[in-house]
């Protein structure tokens, strides 16, 4: 494998040979004419050959430094290409990652909004649950549930999420629900999910049978809104992700009056190195202002940022 001198030497002797002057490679390079003679001298003794000679006041390339000054500049120039083709393509491209129900439900489809405003923006959505690991560098920003964003990012705080029982209107005509404690009487989506015994304690209410009992449970409120959807039963849902089938009269919050607060906010993180990207910044500014249009007047109070 070839044994490469040392870069920043390297560097120095193109600049050099370029201007066949230290000053002005010093001042390029933002070194003193001390550093510049010192990094020739380096790759001089590595490669065991003399590249610049003296003559008069000044230094110039000796005859194999001009056969391999015009190689090098076309090596950095090449390398220059290769990484500003990387910054654009960078730049145009917005990679985000995001929950099934927050992604599906809310943001998928305002989108389009985002990319009106910012045109000369190809943005890529991923949906998973699956916290993501930033430094990978395959996404620029995630959204996440979480209690706490985590380490090494970051992190803005959106809003936290409320939850209360929803079920259709043709399930309710079946199984009227009209206080709290019916519901441990009728059919519900996920019944042994940790939303429906924080939400009935806090009612003051037991479920007798939670540890017993028995049907789906899904992973996602994405599955148990379906559910719900379908007829299924009374689920515990976020009625922000759920505002057209409310609206539509799809789905009817059984008491709106008594929310849930989940252990878990939404957080929009990104990589530190990443913050300050423009493209960042303006989805960072979008969809606080998104979510403040979708979800009421400001539920999210001021945006935090962690780390600042």
């Amino acid at each position: 494998m070839p044994v490469l001198p040392p870069l920043a030497a390297v560097r120095v002797f193109e600049a050099a040979a370029r201007h066949e002057n230290f000053s002005r490679a010093a001042e390029e390079l933002a070194l003193t004419q001390a550093g510049v003679s010192y990094q020739i001298k380096v790759l001089e003794e590595r490669l065991g050959v003399q590249l610049f000679q003296r003559k008069g006041r000044g230094m110039i390339l000796t005859r194999l430094g001009r056969q391999i000054a015009p190689r090098v500049s076309e090596a950095f120039t090449a390398l220059e290409d290769a990484f500003s083709m990387l910054r654009a393509e960078n730049e145009a491209v917005l990679t985000i990652t995001a929950p099934l129900t927050f992604a599906t439900n809310w943001l998928a489809g305002r989108l389009g909004e985002f990319q009106m405003l910012r045109p000369e923006l190809a943005v890529r959505l991923d949906v998973r649950d699956r916290v993501v690991d930033l430094s990978t560098g395959e996404f620029d920003v995630a959204i996440r549930g979480v209690e706490q964003p985590g380490e090494g990012v970051a992190a803005y705080f959106l809003m936290h999420q409320f939850v209360t029982p929803m079920a259709t209107a043709g399930f309710l005509e079946q199984n009227p629900v009209c206080c709290p404690a019916d519901v441990l009487s009728v059919p519900r989506v996920s019944p042994s999910d940790e939303w429906w015994a924080g939400w009935l304690t806090m009612m003051g209410l037991a479920d007798p049978e939670l540890q017993t009992r028995h049907g789906f449970k899904f992973d996602s409120q994405l599955l148990d809104g379906q559910a719900a959807l379908a007829g299924r039963g009374v689920a515990m849902l976020c009625p922000g992700f759920y505002r057209q089938a409310i609206d539509s009269g799809q789905l009817k919050q059984l008491f709106p009056e008594h929310m849930l607060t989940d252990r878990r906010s939404f957080w929009m993180v990104c990589p530190e190195h990443k913050r300050r990207l423009n493209k960042v910044r303006a989805f960072h500014d979008w969809l606080r202002q998104a979510l403040a249009d979708s979800f009421g007047d400001d539920p999210l109070s001021p945006l935090l940022q962690k780390g600042s």
